[in-house]
């Protein structure tokens, strides 16, 4: 009840604030959803709810108590808040007070409660709502990059087989959503393997794998997430190939380096054989050396035919009808030739007549005909008749007297006698069938005929004829023979004479023996190979092994029981190369092998070793001829019986140059080259005559036969030189040279003659030098026996260190005639060292008197006083004026006194320069002024 008693104004005042109050009860608490579900991104503040967040008060719109003033989170440590934005609508936000990170929590759950104003401002009497539940997610974003578990893997696999998978491999994703953590696919980076992958990772093989293809790959792979982000980093995966156990020889080298002169080089010294466990009986290997594109077949000695002929013993005799192409020999000149191996071939266009008399008529009952052929299938449907040799009639008829042929693929000899000898049927064709004649390789070819027998070797093994065909002897006439190579002449029955029955193939050192067959000695020599396989150690082979060489030493064939002793055996088979310039290039090699096993006859199958042996190119030799280069000689010497020795100290050296490592031990220094000398064989030498042939009437070059024959040499004199020819050392060619003569009848008429040498290895491949020499007469004059020719001629230095025998006149004018020469020179000297002391003696007496005299007194008085000055005669002078009547003798002394006055006038000017410098100093530069009196005055001096 109020207060009656108030008074009026303040009765209404009071009156107000008791209805306010009454207005001002807060009866209601606000009102917000029961549970909320929110959604924040990770790395984001802001959260969105579902439903949004607002609180009701049915208290509104009373101020304080219809109005939100806060919303508050009940937990502990959570990363968020509420605040209010709108007090009146009751509108509210959830955020985050720190960054959320999905990996850390991806969801949050809590209690959340909303707060009305109140009955004032002073925030007393709040009241709350009930409690909501706020169920929050975070959401992921893409922020890390798959890893892989392992940071490289490893597998091994069977050659020759198709995995499914070979390894799997695993990356993971930090990330917290499903959609960002999973890996969803893998990838191999590595282009251009046999490999693919799955999308979990599995790793298999597309095709089979070959340990002899490769031992090992390596690739890369990289996986991506299902946001499609790669892997940081790609994983290495290393895959193993390993072979399938394989019967085959192993540890061998392809490439077999040969350095010329190194002897005998194993070919494999570590190969062994893998049998995979297999119980192996016997085993054969064959060792093959393919040398059939090398030269004839094989490295051999590339001297001339005649050279190998004398250096294998062959019988005296033989005719090369291939011959190099000469001046003496120049039927081959039109032929294709490859002159470094002298080979001619013939492409069925071509042939060459032979002249007559190189090779006689009669060859008799024996001889022989050797070459090398190599030769294919015949061109044409039918084949026709190939000649290789051919002796014919030269005109009227084409009548084949003998003839070596081939004729389909075999080879044929025709030998038709004479009717003279006998009139009977005998045999004249000898057919030989062999695979080598068409196989286009080079083989070595003998026919000895010791009639009606006819052998024919070939690579040194014998083969008897398979058909003999006989036929009647030849009726004698007049008709001259034509014998040629590479085809046959047909002289008679054609309109022209031609050649015919051309030869497809290539040929070289074709010879004939007329008289006289080779033994087999002397066959297996010339066709010897130089290289070939070698067994080192032939008695530690070991036992049980057997082994075959075929002649050529280029088929090796070995066998036993025990792989061990097979293996020790094979790492002793080695090459060798006995030329000590052997050809350079590759040498094929070929390993096959035949394995047994027990109870069956082929067990396994050893595949086939290729290899090859590279002979290196050898040192080339530079061979040089040194020697004296000019002689003269008495003319008496020219006339005598033993004539003139041309080459008394000619010298023969052979040089290669070698590199020799600097003292500098910089990469960049230069390397200097040495020359060392080395020893080797000569084949020919040729002295030639240069300025024309020689006159066989009055001049020849002469060597004792014994010279040549002591030494295993041959020899062919001509007009136009002399050849040396036939392998030997190079101090036996020396000692030749040295006993070649020269002699001329009439050296009278003869000034000089000039000659050439020049010597050569292997057939030209190495030539030395062209070393030249001139030889001259020394004329003598004639006198009678009253006078004396008072000097002669000097003779050169060398010529006083070489005797000669020579007559006894000559010994004596040759002794005498120096004398004279000398004892004239002693004397021009003694005069000369006496005027050069009496002029320097003059000169210091000067010096002493004239000191103290006027420069020009000094000069006047200085200059030459040739009144006391004695001049010696020459005390041969007498002897002189009566040997002056011969203008000859005079020129030459004319020019030995010129000699002795340039000298002396040498002399004195050293002389005077010496005195002049001692006394120049401390003189002014006198000394240039007296240079000028002290001149030798010859006026006086008699001629």
């Amino acid at each position: 009840m109020l207060d009656l008693k108030v008074k009026g104004k303040d009765l209404f005042q009071v009156s107000l604030l008791a209805f306010g109050s009454s207005l001002a009860v807060n009866k209601h608490k606000p009102w917000i959803e029961t549970s909320y579900h929110g959604v924040i991104t990770e790395n984001n503040d802001t959260v969105i709810l579902d439903p949004p967040l607002v609180a009701l008060d049915k208290d509104a719109p009373v101020p304080f108590a219809g109005e939100i003033c806060a919303f508050k989170i009940h937990g502990q440590e959570l990363p968020f808040e509420a605040v209010v934005l709108n007090k009146t609508s009751g509108e509210g936000r959830l955020r985050a007070k720190s960054p959320i990170d999905c990996e850390l929590q991806k969801e949050y759950t809590f209690i959340i409660q909303a707060y009305d104003c109140g009955a004032g401002p002073r925030e007393t009497a709040w009241k709350k709502s009930h409690k909501a539940v706020v169920h929050i997610q975070v959401k992921d974003i893409n922020e890390f990059a798959p890893t892989f578990k392992e940071p490289a893997y490893r597998a091994v696999v069977m050659e020759g087989k198709i995995y499914d998978s070979i390894l799997q491999v695993e990356a993971v994703d930090e990330d917290c959503s499903p959609q960002y953590s999973q890996i969803c696919n893998y990838e191999i980076v590595t282009t251009d393997v046999p490999f693919a992958i799955d999308r979990n990772g599995n790793i298999r093989n597309t095709e089979k794998l070959s340990y002899d293809k490769q031992h090992q790959y390596e690739i890369l792979v990289t996986a991506y997430d299902c946001g499609q982000k790669p892997a940081a980093q790609d994983t290495l995966v290393q895959v193993d190939v390993k072979p399938v156990c394989k019967p085959g020889w192993q540890d061998w080298t392809k490439r077999i380096e040969y350095q010329p002169g190194s002897g005998s080089v194993p070919l494999f010294p570590s190969i062994h054989l893998e049998t995979c466990d297999g119980a192996v009986s016997s085993i054969q290997i064959t060792t093959e050396l393919q040398t059939n594109y090398i030269g004839k077949g094989c490295d051999r000695e590339t001297y001339s035919e005649r050279s190998l002929q004398k250096l294998c013993g062959a019988s005296s005799g033989i005719i090369d009808l291939l011959p190099s192409p000469s001046a003496a020999t120049n039927w081959t000149a039109g032929l294709l030739v490859d002159s470094s191996e002298m080979i001619f071939k013939f492409d069925g266009r071509q042939g060459a007549k032979i002249p007559d008399g190189i090779v006689p008529k009669n060859l008799t009952d024996q001889f022989t005909i050797t070459m090398w052929m190599k030769h294919g299938p015949s061109p044409g449907v039918r084949a026709e008749k190939e000649t290789i040799l051919c002796n014919s009639d030269k005109t009227e008829m084409n009548r084949h007297h003998y003839a070596l042929y081939v004729h389909n693929c075999r080879l044929v000899f025709l030998l038709r006698k004479d009717f003279d000898q006998a009139d009977t049927f005998r045999p004249a064709e000898f057919h030989w069938k062999l695979d080598q004649i068409c196989d286009k390789e080079w083989h070595y070819y003998v026919i000895n005929v010791e009639f009606p027998i006819v052998t024919l070797y070939m690579d040194g093994a014998t083969y008897e004829p398979y058909l003999v065909t006989n036929d009647w002897p030849i009726h004698p006439s007049h008709i001259a023979m034509q014998l040629t190579v590479g085809a046959c002449w047909q002289g008679g029955e054609v309109t022209k004479p031609r050649f015919a029955q051309f030869f497809h193939g290539s040929l070289a050192s074709l010879t004939i023996r007329p008289g006289k067959m080779e033994s087999q000695k002397v066959i297996s020599c010339l066709q010897a190979c130089k290289e070939g396989l070698d067994i080192n150690s032939l008695e530690s082979l070991g036992q049980g092994i057997k082994y075959h060489f075929n002649p050529s030493q280029s088929v090796l064939v070995m066998e036993g029981d025990d792989i061990g002793n097979i293996n020790r055996a094979l790492q002793k088979v080695s090459y060798i190369n006995s030329r000590q310039f052997p050809t350079a290039g590759v040498r094929r090699l070929r390993v096959s092998s035949k394995v047994q096993c027990f109870g069956e006859d082929v067990c396994i199958s050893v595949p086939d070793v290729d290899a090859f042996v590279m002979v290196l190119q050898a040192i080339e030799p530079q061979i040089s001829l040194r020697g004296t280069d000019r002689l003269w000689r008495p003319a008496a010497q020219f006339e005598s019986a033993r004539g003139v020795t041309l080459f008394p100290d000619l010298k023969i050296v052979s040089t290669f140059a070698k590199a020799e490592a600097p003292g500098d031990l910089r990469p960049t220094a230069p390397k200097s080259a040495v020359l060392e000398e080395m020893l080797h064989n000569l084949d020919f030498c040729d002295i030639l005559v240069l300025g024309g042939d020689l006159d066989p009437r009055q001049e020849c070059l002469e060597l004792n036969h014994s010279e040549l024959h002591q030494r295993h040499l041959d020899a062919t004199n001509s007009t136009a030189g002399y050849s040396i020819y036939g392998v030997g050392s190079m101090s036996r060619y020396e000692q030749v040279l040295h006993h070649i003569r020269y002699r001329n009848w009439h050296p009278s008429s003869l000034e000089s003659r000039r000659f050439r040498v020049k010597c050569s290895e292997l057939n030209g491949r190495y030539a030395s030098n062209e070393f030249n020499l001139e030889v001259s007469v020394l004329h003598e004059a004639r006198v009678s026996d009253k006078e004396h020719v008072n000097h002669l001629i000097v003779q050169p230095p060398f010529l006083q260190s070489v005797h000669h025998p020579e007559s006894q006149n000559s010994i004596q004018r040759s002794s005498v005639v120096p004398s004279i020469a000398t004892v004239v020179i002693i004397i021009s000297v003694c005069m000369l060292v006496f005027v050069v002391a009496m002029g320097v003696y003059r000169v210091r007496i000067a010096h002493q008197h004239f000191t103290q005299e006027t420069e020009a007194a000094k000069e006047a008085e200085m200059d030459w006083d040739d009144s006391a000055l004695t001049i010696t005669v020459n005390p041969m002078e007498k002897h002189e004026e009566r040997g002056r009547g011969e203008e000859t003798e005079e020129e030459e002394e004319e020019e030995v006194e010129e000699d002795v006055s340039s000298s002396s006038s040498e002399s004195e000017d050293s002389e005077d320069e010496e005195e002049e410098e001692g006394m120049g100093k401390g003189r002014h530069g006198q000394s240039g002024a007296r240079h000028t009196p002290l001149e030798w005055d010859d006026s006086a001096l008699p001629y």
